[in-house]
């Protein structure tokens, strides 16, 4: 059906010739994006006129017009109809009725409506008033009635726009900034806004804003491409939901990935953070330049009063050769020559990181169109100038970003088009790979004075995570990538040697520290034999740290960094000759021995619940110390069921653990030279109000224990009250055997969705299997759950291979069900 075939049925047939007329539009497969927008805000225009004029009757000083994005003649399936309908003010009575003819039509059909009867005059009132309907009626557009009434609205709205854009630009710029910091940056959220996020539609709109007040301009390259992605995402979005949203959840993702026919949701988060990127920006240039253009207009006068009237004369501070700084800005020389300079964009690009400016959008673009690729292997000057760029700390992020835009990083770096806006699908990352990447150098910035290789540490950083985005494991791609890109700009064999092994085993020690018994010889001689040499020890140490730190606040603290410079001085000793080969187990506190002490005792459970919260540190920005909710310290005489029990009473009392450890500990000779207890130090927080008392618990593990508490039912019977919602689909649990770990017990490494009962589960699952958990080490980081348990026989040895496999099959397949 055409166009006409559409407009021709809505005029025959009234609102159900409409409605009809608008499901067929919507669900026809051969019209999408652009062609269906216009189309649907044709069909709009055509049904809105024809009540118009069945409605007003001849009335004359009256006519409807459409603002925002229908004003735009840009509509969604589901988006509102924004229409002001405009009067002379001669007859309120008679335009009130019109309303009521306009109106009810409209809701009757269910659409959305937002709508307004006004004079010309209390139009521009309200819209020197209130900021956003002065942005709505930039777009105004007639409808039907008096269409000398609508042009001189649309006329008078953009006058009082250009004349008043020094003070209203400020305020849309504030409005921008407060929405940004209220909904989050849109290229790099797992589930956006696509209007209201930084980078979304909204800013797309402000945009245009700023080039109506002919104050400046947003950069339009590539703009309207990336404006029209984010609508055909939400057209998408609406249809697959049926619903007015344009927050792309994460159940919703696929579904949208089909209807525009894409691979799958990373896929379309990748779309979508590339054209928020564009946006976000165009943003940031257009909103410096107003900046600029303001400044100018206050302090030119003053200048030419101060020179006698002649033209000022623009000052240019020289930065680095062929880069200088004019008007807050890094620019080039008059003299540069990017064509004859390969090494210009990074000499800039660090020039300008090094002095917090930002680089002018006129400078990259003229880089990129006549710069020449640097040689293979790099000059040592390009080189140095990227090791400056990525040590400058937090304006790196900036200058790294207009690089990026107009394609130059990855013309000198070709393996970062593979990482560039992919999205991580895990809670405990708040940022984009490539995003994470930069600022991991960020943060190795300010652990330069640690390592003796600064150089190394940068680009180790800004390399640990390239192998995201290919097959397998991406710490062993990343491996084959570093080699390949530190050897093309210009390291020496030794030095892509250990870049290659920094990338390899980044995550080596925040996963042994966190997962491992460091008591155990074993542990940390595997660490010292991966890592080599003390030199190359301190530079992991460091980019464990900056990892950690810019993937978000739940993969590092105090407590974990504490764990980590543990590992490090262990094998360091290690590496140094002087570590004993056994050294002798850590003699519980005296807190602790106190408790295993009364716990034998009185042969049954001891308990204390701490409140826990981390010392500052001279390094940490914050005066306020870290929650970590609270410690609760267990000491119970040895015995089968004791992990499934205290979990399990945990659960019950809706208590999530953060941290765990179990361990069994000799007591003193003068008590009982054979006795043994278990210590169990949690850190536990409430899921749901407060914490129970600790005589409460007590209570519950001593049934817990016996036998007379029944976990198992009363987590089925929560769990059953209290039905899944619909959501996103975890990907399944997976266990495994750590090799050679351990030389005196197995290691079962398991890896799952955190859930209530779930180390419940684990216990039992443990208990039933026969095997003693000599000490485990649980930790959780976002959703996921990482937990490593040190297994033995019933005669206190490794499993054998063939059972230990079968163990973590059994414990996998229970995990499951």
């Amino acid at each position: 059906m055409t166009g006409t075939d559409v407009r021709k049925e809505t005029e025959d047939s009234g609102p159900g010739g409409y409605a009809a007329a608008r499901l067929r539009l919507l669900t026809e497969g051969a019209r999408s994006g652009p062609p269906r927008r216009t189309a649907l805000a044709e069909l709009t225009d055509d049904w809105l006129a024809g009540l118009f004029g069945a409605a007003a009757a001849g009335a004359r000083g009256v006519s409807l017009v459409a603002v925002g994005g229908y004003g735009r003649g840009e509509l969604s399936p589901r988006s509102d109809l924004d229409l002001v309908l405009l009067h002379d003010g001669s007859d309120p009575g008679a335009v009130a009725a019109l309303a009521d003819r306009l109106w009810y039509p409209v809701w009757d059909l269910g659409l959305s409506l937002d709508h307004s009867v006004r004079t010309p005059a209390e139009a521009r009132r309200t819209a020197g008033e209130d900021l956003k309907v002065h942005l709505g009626l930039l777009d105004a557009r007639h409808l039907a009635g008096d269409p000398a009434l609508s042009a001189g609205l649309r006329t008078t709205a953009l006058a009082d726009w250009r004349n008043q854009a020094p003070k209203r630009l400020p305020e849309l710029q504030e409005l921008c900034a407060e929405r940004a910091a209220r909904q989050g940056e849109l290229q790099y959220l797992l589930e956006p806004d696509l209007k209201e996020a930084r980078g979304g539609l909204r800013d797309a709109t402000a945009l245009r804003a700023v080039a109506a007040s002919w104050l400046a301009d947003a950069p339009r390259e590539g703009l309207a491409d990336a404006r029209r992605s984010l609508l055909d995402v939400r057209d998408a979005l609406h249809l697959a939901t049926g619903r007015a949203t344009d927050r792309l959840a994460l159940q919703e993702q696929d579904q949208v990935a089909a209807e525009l026919g894409l691979l799958d949701a990373d896929t379309l988060l990748r779309q979508v953070y590339e054209a928020a990127r564009v946006i976000a920006y165009a943003s940031d240039v257009t909103w410096r330049e107003v900046g600029r253009v303001l400044r100018s207009r206050t302090v030119r006068p003053r200048l030419r009063a101060m020179l006698g009237g002649g033209k000022p004369v623009t000052e240019r501070s020289p930065l680095a050769e062929g880069v200088v700084e004019q008007d807050g800005e890094v620019v080039l020389a008059r003299a540069a020559r990017p064509e004859r300079d390969p090494v210009l964009p990074l000499r800039a690009a660090a020039a300008a990181a090094q002095a917090g400016l930002p680089l002018s959008l006129h400078a990259v673009r003229r880089m990129a169109a006549t710069a020449r690729p640097l040689p293979t292997p790099w000059p040592a000057e390009a080189r140095e100038q990227l090791v400056t760029l990525l040590g400058s700390g937090r304006p790196t992020v900036e200058v790294w970003e207009a690089l990026e835009a107009e394609g130059l990083i990855s013309r000198l770096l070709p393996d970062w088009e593979r990482v560039r806006c992919r999205p991580q699908r895990n809670a405990v990352h708040v940022w984009t790979v490539d995003r994470h990447l930069i600022e991991t150098a960020v943060r190795a910035s300010e652990l330069t004075r640690r390592v003796g290789r600064p150089d190394l540490l940068l680009v180790a950083a800004l390399l640990h995570d390239i192998g995201k985005g290919w097959p397998g494991d991406h710490s062993v791609a990343g491996e084959i990538i570093a080699k390949d890109v530190a050897a093309r700009i210009g390291f020496d064999r030794s030095d892509v040697a250990v870049l290659s092994l920094l990338v390899r085993h980044h995550l080596l020690l925040i996963e042994t520290a966190t997962r491992r018994d460091l008591d155990d010889p074993a542990t940390v001689r595997s660490v010292a034999e991966a890592v080599g040499t003390q030199s190359t020890l301190e530079l992991l140490h460091a980019l464990t740290e900056a990892d950690a730190l810019a993937t978000g606040p739940a993969a590092w603290s105090s407590w974990r960094g504490s764990l980590v410079a543990d590992l490090v001085r262990r094998v360091s000793a290690v590496l140094a000759g002087n570590a004993p080969d056994e050294p002798e187990p850590a003699a519980p506190t005296a807190e602790q021995e106190r408790l295993a002490i009364e716990a034998y005792r009185t042969g049954g459970p001891v308990l204390a619940l701490c409140a826990q919260t981390e010392p500052v540190t001279d390094e940490e920005p914050s005066g306020d110390p870290e929650p970590l909710g609270v410690e609760l310290r267990i000491a119970v005489p040895d015995q089968p069921g004791v992990l499934p029990a205290v979990a399990g009473v945990l659960a019950v009392h809706r208590l999530t653990v953060r941290t765990a450890e179990l361990r069994a500990v000799r007591l003193p000779d003068d008590v009982d030279d054979e006795g043994a207890v278990l210590l169990l130090n949690w850190r536990v927080a409430a899921e749901y109000g407060s914490l129970p008392q600790a005589a409460r618990l007590r209570t519950d593990l001593v049934r817990a224990l016996d036998g007379t508490l029944d976990i198992a039912g009363r987590l089925a019977e929560r769990d059953a009250a209290y039905p899944r919602r619909r959501g996103w689909t975890a990907p399944p649990p997976r266990v495994t055997v750590a090799p050679a770990a351990s030389h005196h017990a197995t290691v079962i490494e398991v890896r799952a969705q955190d859930a209530p009962g779930l180390l419940h589960r684990i216990g039992m699952a443990l208990e039933k299997a026969g095997v003693r958990v000599r000490s485990m080490h649980v930790s959780t980081l976002g959703s996921n759950a990482v937990d490593a348990f040190y297994v033995t026989t019933g005669a206190g040895t490794p499993l054998p291979t063939q059972d230990a496999a079968s163990l973590a099959g059994v414990l996998e397949e229970t995990l499951r069900g």
